[in-house]
């Protein structure tokens, strides 16, 4: 019965069941936000961010990035091997994550401002073992084309971090970090088991992990600079958020990015995923301007009429749905939607790079964004020395890169520049009809009051009415 509601196209029911899979969970995850918000303060929210940034830190580079090859090879027993070879370095790594905390954690924690983190900074080991774990079997899942296993993880992972958060409220911010470090072990274990449960692992050697460690040594060479420089350009700003201006920086700064980032996330890492197992074999065949121009297409749609609200009324949405205490956090999505939008549509397409096996060229883009960003964030601080302003070029330097990026893709796939830009340019006329409610009646009566809750309404509606002619779209295209 459930597969009969999936779409007709191979891609659209990959991607279907990623999303799919992961909607309800995540919905409980976005409706809880305004109760989370009221049991915790900027300032929790702001150690959870630290937490979160360092982790991330650790965890791209947890295993050197040899899980990103594991749908590459041919035979089943390399791609095996790879997870074993991956396994062990995450052990690894670890190992080092958890030194590095004994040592310095408490200077770390002093450091960034936020003092209170060193109570917690021995679950980060943890997470970075649980994190890489994760990553391997989530891409031998990709491999295997188990995206059902993926889709269930998720919903556990996102279901346990919400119990943990909302009924541990009463011991403090900390339990924010629990909550996460729960939901990673659930998420983890479960699947692990699911993918040693297929007997391809017994068959592996030391002969043959050393062969692949060889084989794909690009990787960590290359992918792994990569890596770090994409999460730590994501993850730093609000390490330096609480550093150069305070804690509650930090956490209005992540909860914008929480709020505008996890929806897209859901749909985005899903179709990179699809993307990402589909894209050898249309470069082989000929195919991958088609299936880039299409997928291009696609996120297209799905982002630009959220994109368009949050930029004309995001300050106001976050006072009516988290509370007056962040209004700031409003302030700061107005002006990270378009980044973020750039995002969505271009960060599921840089697989390409392992799949052409130009690693080099992708860490050095990664590189150049990486500083690019320390740098508006370093002149926001000590040449603007405001926040806002600060937020503004973090984000207007982002967005260039990753349309710069657009660029390149099309011209590499065959796609066209000048067709990717006529996709974006109408579908942004398509899609702005949305908002259009919620522009006017603002312009005629923008005082506050009761033109918020008619625009919202409407526009509302409209949304409603965009995404359900889009998806029926999608269901029905053979």
């Amino acid at each position: 019965m459930i597969k009969k509601l999936l779409p007709k196209s191979t891609f659209a029911r990959a991607v279907s069941v990623l999303v799919g899979g992961t909607a309800g969970a995540q919905a409980l995850m976005i409706l809880a936000s305004p109760l989370l918000t009221r049991l915790y303060n900027p300032d929790d929210f702001g150690v959870l961010a630290v937490y979160s940034g360092l982790l991330a830190l650790f965890a791209v580079v947890a295993s050197l990035r040899y899980e990103i090859a594991i749908p590459l090879p041919e035979s089943d027993i390399d791609a095996a091997n790879l997870v074993m070879l991956s396994l062990l370095v995450v052990l690894f790594m670890t190992s080092i994550s958890a030194v590095i905390v004994l040592a310095y954690g408490k200077d770390i924690a002093l450091a960034l401002d936020t003092p209170q983190l060193a109570d917690y900074f021995w679950l980060l080991p943890l997470g970075v073992l649980l994190t890489g774990f994760y990553n391997i079997f989530s891409f031998w899942s990709v491999r295997t084309k188990k995206f059902g296993n993926i889709a269930t993880t998720r919903i556990s992972q996102t279901i346990i971090t919400l119990a943990v958060q909302i009924m541990g409220h009463r011991f403090g911010g900390g339990v924010l970090i629990f909550g996460q470090v729960g939901g990673l072990g659930v998420a983890s274990i479960s699947l692990g088991y699911s993918s040693f449960m297929q007997g391809i692992f017994t068959k592996c050697s030391w002969s043959g992990v050393i062969c692949v460690a060889k084989r794909y040594r690009q990787f960590p060479i290359f992918s792994t600079w990569s890596g770090l420089f994409n999460t730590a350009g994501t993850q730093l700003p609000p390490l330096m958020f609480a550093a150069f201006f305070n804690t509650g920086a930090a956490g209005l700064y992540a909860l914008a990015h929480r709020v505008l980032a996890m929806p897209m996330a859901i749909v985005g890492d899903a179709i990179g995923k699809v993307f990402f197992s589909n894209a050898a074999d249309a470069h082989r065949d000929g195919k991958l301007g088609s299936l880039v121009e299409n997928v291009h297409l696609k996120l297209s749609e799905i982002a630009m009429p959220i994109a368009l609200l949050l930029i004309i009324a995001a300050p106001d949405l976050f006072v009516f749905i988290f509370g007056s205490d962040w209004r700031v956090a409003g302030e700061f999505a107005r002006y990270m939607a378009p980044w973020l939008y750039m995002v969505f549509v271009t960060s599921p397409l840089s697989t390409l790079f392992s799949v052409f096996e130009r690693e080099r060229l992708g860490m050095l883009f990664q590189g150049g964004l990486f500083v690019a960003r320390l740098l508006s964030i370093f002149l926001g601080a000590y040449w603007l020395q405001a926040l806002m302003p600060t937020i503004i070029l973090f984000s207007t330097v982002s967005a260039i890169f990753w349309l710069a990026f657009l660029g390149w893709v099309s011209f590499v796939s065959g796609c066209g520049i000048i067709s990717t830009m006529k996709r974006t340019v109408k579908v942004a006329g398509k899609s702005s009809y949305c908002v259009v409610p919620f522009l006017m009646l603002r312009i005629i009566n923008p005082e506050e009051g009761s033109w918020f809750y008619y625009a919202l309404f409407a526009t509302s509606s409209l949304l409603a009415l965009y995404y359900f002619l889009l998806f029926r779209k999608a269901y029905t295209r053979c």
